[in-house]
């Protein structure tokens, strides 16, 4: 038999294509949103050396700032699922963007680690809502063009991290604050939020992105199922990757004699290559059913680019950077494309990607704190970059089990070639 391609399956509930100019918008609202997501995190890496002196924080205590706001994230997504039915996907991404503005607001006036800590929380619960939700309303709107948009969704998160790692520091060092240089961050959320509302007030006629949810396939218990497992588990290694380098690439090129300045310099060159290759590789993917060849290649370039910090940081520090950096950006919105491809109904669909998200972003904090304790135990980083590296091993591995073949069986139901993709596929 002919398999299909995932992406040309049209949910049951999905719009017809938008006219060019209102699709541009469409994107161009997406990419705004999904530059904060990522800031909260990355501002906190350059200025750690600042903020744990002016805190008292211990490098175990620093590595909560950013594992903190990943935990949420991962807690957060398992309650998408309920705020979708309560608010809408609408309001729900709305109300996403307001934690986030609120919380780094409140970093302008947070003077100890404690109060810090609240903020990376409450901002990472923000985050949750709206990594869960934004996807469904990308796969309702754009059902043959799910790539496109998750590629410039996830380009985006990955060059607000960038944005996040190098202005921070320019904020802080022109304002003779680091309090400025994190709550600068209030700011693009204010606008995002804005422009959220404004394109969601002019499509309030058909406003299917904002409905809550009731029908039944909504409901499909995807934590029972080990497809859900298997990529929350995938998508938590590849994410542990990014919260580690996130937390302690600058850390750890000071420690070999790098200046914050250039430390936080490798760090935003890292994301640009996330962000170049978080939208070219599911491009390159899209017309592929098999996703398997390119997360392979991702994470074989997240490989390469970690063993080379591990064995020869000084030599060619861009070189490895770029390469971790490519392979972490391709291989994260790849794996979520791969969550999307398991259900045309972008309920269902909605509801596994919440759920790999959850049980991922769990995973993920977990490793820059246990790096930040292999670093208080050794004073360096290697054990962690080694551990680090047989992790994406164990991913390359895992990726195996992703056949197109698999998907129609992932909820282990039988359905007709119409409902398919809603139900089982």
């Amino acid at each position: 038999m002919t398999e299909l391609n995932p992406e040309s399956a049209t949910s049951p509930t999905a719009q017809p294509p938008d006219h060019a100019a209102g699709a541009l918008v469409w994107y161009a609202t997406i990419v705004a949103i999904g530059i904060n997501l990522r800031p909260l995190l990355t501002s906190i890496s350059p200025l750690m050396t600042t903020i744990r002196d002016a805190t008292g924080l211990s490098f175990y205590g620093a590595s909560l700032l950013t594992s903190l706001p990943v935990v949420a994230m991962g807690l957060g997504a398992f309650g998408t699922g309920w705020l979708a039915r309560q608010l809408g996907e609408t309001r729900g991404v709305a109300l996403g963007l307001v934690a986030i503005a609120l919380a780094c607001a409140a970093r302008a006036f947070a003077a100890s680690g404690a109060a810090l800590m609240l903020t990376a929380t409450a901002a990472g619960a923000g985050v949750a809502a709206i990594q869960a939700l934004l996807p469904a309303v990308m796969k309702q709107r754009f059902a043959a063009r799910v790539p496109l948009a998750m590629g410039l969704f996830s380009a985006s998160i990955m060059g607000g991290g960038g944005l996040g790692a190098s202005l921070s520091p320019l904020v802080a060092r022109v304002s003779g604050s680091w309090h400025a240089g994190l709550a600068v961050w209030a700011l693009p959320a204010l606008v995002a939020l804005v422009l959220w509302i404004a394109l969601n007030r002019r499509a309030a006629a058909g406003a299917s992105t904002s409905a809550t949810i009731t029908d039944t396939h909504a409901h499909v218990p995807v934590w029972r199922k080990r497809r859900a497992w298997t990529l929350g588990l995938h998508f938590g290694l590849v994410n542990g990757g990014y919260t580690s380098l996130v937390a302690w690439l600058p850390a750890y090129y000071q420690q070999h004699g790098a200046s914050v300045a250039a430390s936080g310099s490798l760090l935003a060159a890292m994301t640009v290559f996330q962000a170049a290759c978080a939208l070219l590789l599911p491009l390159a993917a899209a017309a592929f059913t098999d996703r398997r060849p390119w997360l392979v290649a991702g994470l074989c370039a997240q490989w390469i680019g970690v063993v080379g910090l591990t064995m020869w940081p000084e030599a060619a520090p861009l070189l490895w950077v770029a390469a971790a950096g490519a392979g972490l950006g391709g291989t994260f919105s790849v794996t979520l494309v791969t969550a999307l491809d398991h259900s045309g109904d972008h309920r269902v669909a909605a509801r596994l990607v919440a759920f790999v998200q959850g049980l991922g972003f769990v995973i993920a904090a977990l490793a820059p704190v246990i790096a930040g304790r292999v670093r208080d135990l050794t004073g360096s980083f290697t054990a962690a970059w080694i551990m680090l590296a047989v992790s994406i091993t164990a991913m390359i591995a895992l990726t195996l089990a992703f056949s197109p073949r698999s998907y129609g069986r992932w909820l282990g139901a039988h359905a007709n070639a119409h409902t398919r993709g809603a139900l089982d596929a």
